[in-house]
Parts: structure tokens; sequence; C-alpha cells
């Protein structure tokens, strides 16, 4: 299974390096009122890392969810 992580990490890393390499090109990204100009790699990590970020916080937030207090099936309202 350690064989099979570090072969996927490679393969992984790999295909990220050849993806910032194959888009250098700047692109012109409007955000609210602003207008930044940077590489098309730099905003792809970018919203891959903003992705990944509130994909963590979900899963934390739900799994403190189900940890806490669990109510009554019936409550006898």
């Amino acid at each position: 299974m350690q064989r099979f992580k570090m072969i996927s990490i490679a393969i992984l890393s790999l295909l990220g390096v050849i993806i910032i390499l194959q888009n250098t090109e700047p692109v012109e990204t409007r955000l609210l009122f602003m207008s930044i100009t940077m590489p098309r790699a730099i905003l792809l990590m970018g919203t891959t890392l903003i992705g990944f970020a509130l994909g963590l916080l979900v899963s934390l937030f739900s799994r403190g969810r189900d940890r806490g207090e669990k109510l009554p099936k019936n409550p006898g309202y």
C-alpha cells in the first residue's frame, strides 16, 4: 500500500508540473471591483487550494456535528 501511495503522489505531482508548464500565459481575472492579471497556472492553483480548504472545512464541521449530543428519536412533542 505504501508503494501505491508513493506512485500516486509521483504521478499527480508530475501531472501538476505539466499543467503549470503548459499554462504560463497571463489571464485577466476580475474579482469584485478589482482586475488582476496573473498566469493561468497561478489561478488554477489558487482555485484548487480554495476548493481543498472548503472541502476540508465542510468535512471537519460535519464530523464535529456527528460527535455532538444525539437528540432523542421520539422527543414526545
